[in-house]
């Protein structure tokens, strides 16, 4: 059983990886073309009213974006206290990928609020 709960583990936390960094780079991309219209509308000369609606909903998508990240990261919070629940408190989850620090549990698992250590075994 604990072979199931590491795999299943360890693919959940890939495609955690995957959606973070598809997060990060979209709201990166975002934030980039948000900063492109203002500039670009001045260095080509353009009234402040050009482009400024377009400006206005690529802002909205980069505030979206945010929201969407905090979700992912709090989603990894909870993931970290279901893996200390599932008895893989002590795995190291790595990220190879991204080149992100690993993710290491110790002893103590947080549940809403309360710290709990695990139990050494007789």
């Amino acid at each position: 059983m604990l072979k199931e709960r590491r795999l299943a583990a360890e693919q959940i936390a890939a495609a955690l990886w995957d959606a973070e960094s598809a997060v990060d780079l979209a709201l990166t991309k975002t934030a980039t073309f948000t900063g492109v219209i203002p500039a670009l509308r001045r260095q080509a000369g353009a009234s402040a009213l050009i482009g400024q609606e377009a400006m206005e909903r690529a802002s909205q998508a980069v505030v979206a974006l945010a929201e969407a990240r905090r979700a992912l990261v709090e989603a990894h919070k909870e993931l970290t206290i279901a893996q200390g629940q599932v008895g893989l408190g002590a795995i190291v989850m790595t990220d190879t990928g991204t080149g992100k620090p690993p993710i290491t549990v110790t002893g103590a698992v947080r549940m809403r609020g309360r710290s709990l250590r695990a139990v050494a075994a007789a």
